[in-house]
């Protein structure tokens, strides 16, 4: 059976877990390629290329949705608990994928083991997390080499299915043993057709909070037990069953430095095509509701505030939300800081400050878009430009068809205030009482 995955404007058919991307606004492949040698920090205005970036992996622990941040604990050589978390912030641009679909930050639940592509900071001046000296990546924390890249604004955020399906791998399962519902399982992560590589195996803990995806259900270790798929206990082969498996981490008993959790087991292509197909609707809604990203190419100024404004719309996102984008409906744009932020809105909303005008073309730009990039490229007519929207700054885009609603204290800064404290909230964010 093949499933369709959503990501900025093409598909990707998954057979048998194996992804065959289409060539329009392909996600490159990284695997066998070598990540970043050389620190790069992207510019403003230009898709970072991908092939650039420093790679690494790590826990998420701590979630700042509102500004896009976070802090991942990264895999090293060394104790994985005692390494401290590593700040993070995502790119206007960055994509987020969970669970083979697009996402939000908040979408992903702390713990869940991350695959990352960051870069150096565009801008240190305004930078929402620490900058960091660029060899960073070369020194050794607590006797943790590579834990705290100065690296650290993502591009490409992805947990293990999502991860996974882009470079064309399956997770391979060849034993497991079990007491009480809970115990090991023996797999390794490999390409499905690949026979000539020996690929290393891995011990990942599971028990009975473990989710087991079959089709349309989702079991529990006991339901496996009960229909003899598993044992109650004792070893058993599982023959190298393909699967996806979301992972975790966790306090392991028994000195283990670096053993990590299975949160989830997805058995089959329908189990997985279920959970891609929650999380694109679940991140659709939050679009229409936010608005979409963008930034601002060019600007044509008439008299009296007139405008056009030529954009490039931001990638990562289920087709159907592109294609609300059409030449000759009414639309509203609004200013946004790096972090989508609405700068225009305050206790107003966005839509009563933003600028109204429509849509004259709407135009695929050539080539193979950049990751980051839907490869779309829009023209909007205004009678009354605001402040805002200038080249290489991020603007955020509603079709008239989207709802208007107006949205939580914590993503618009005040009356387009832009001083440090409204950025990065300190401490007097909490009442007194």
């Amino acid at each position: 059976m093949k499933f369709w995955v959503h990501c900025s404007l093409f598909l990707v058919a998954v057979g048998s877990f194996v992804v065959t991307a289409n060539a329009a606004n392909e996600e490159p492949r990284t695997k066998n390629q070598e990540q970043g040698a050389t620190p790069f920090r992207p510019e403003a205005g230009k898709f970072p290329p991908l092939e650039k970036a420093h790679a690494y992996r790590g826990e998420l622990v701590l979630v700042d949705h509102a500004n896009r941040r976070g802090s991942l604990r990264l895999t090293s050589g060394g104790i994985f608990r005692t390494t401290a978390p590593h700040p993070f912030a995502l790119l206007p641009y960055a994509i987020v994928r969970y669970h083979g679909a697009p996402a939000d930050l908040r979408d992903i639940p702390l713990g869940t083991m991350l695959q990352v592509r960051a870069f150096l900071p565009p801008d240190p001046k305004t930078s929402a997390v620490p900058v960091l000296p660029v060899n960073n990546r070369e020194k050794s924390p607590a006797g943790n080499l590579g834990t705290a890249p100065a690296e650290n604004h993502v591009l490409l955020l992805e947990d293990e299915p999502s991860y996974c399906q882009r470079e064309g791998l399956v997770w391979k399962l060849k034993e497991l043993e079990i007491k009480n519902r809970e115990g090991t399982i023996v797999a390794s992560c490999e390409a499905p057709n690949d026979a000539n590589t020996k690929p290393s195996e891995e011990t990942l803990t599971f028990d009975a909070s473990t989710r087991v995806w079959r089709g349309r259900e989702c079991l529990r270790i006991e339901h496996l037990i009960a229909d003899k798929t598993w044992p109650a206990g004792g070893k058993k082969a599982l023959d190298g069953h393909a699967v996806h498996l979301g992972i975790t981490w966790r306090p392991t008993p028994g000195g283990v430095f670096s053993r990590f959790h299975l949160s989830d087991i997805w058995l089959d292509d329908e189990a997985m095509q279920n959970a891609a197909q929650h999380q694109t609707e679940l991140h659709k809604t939050f679009i229409r509701s936010r608005w979409m990203p963008a930034w601002v190419d060019a600007v044509e100024y008439g008299k009296f505030g007139r405008a056009t404004v030529t954009a490039t719309l931001f990638g990562g996102m289920d087709a159907s939300l592109y294609a609300d984008f059409k030449p000759g409906i009414t639309a509203l744009m609004n200013a946004a800081e790096n972090t989508l932020k609405h700068t225009e809105g305050g206790t107003a909303g966005p839509t009563q400050m933003a600028a109204r005008g429509k849509l004259l073309d709407v135009t695929p730009l050539p080539g193979i878009a950049a990751l980051g990039s839907s490869g779309l490229q829009i023209r909007f007519e205004t009678d009354l430009i605001t402040e805002g929207m200038r080249p290489t700054r991020i603007v955020k885009v509603r079709p008239n068809s989207w709802p208007d609603v107006h949205l939580p204290r914590e993503e618009y800064l005040g009356n387009g205030a832009s001083n440090i404290d409204e950025r990065f909230p300190t401490p007097a964010i909490f009442p007194t009482y």
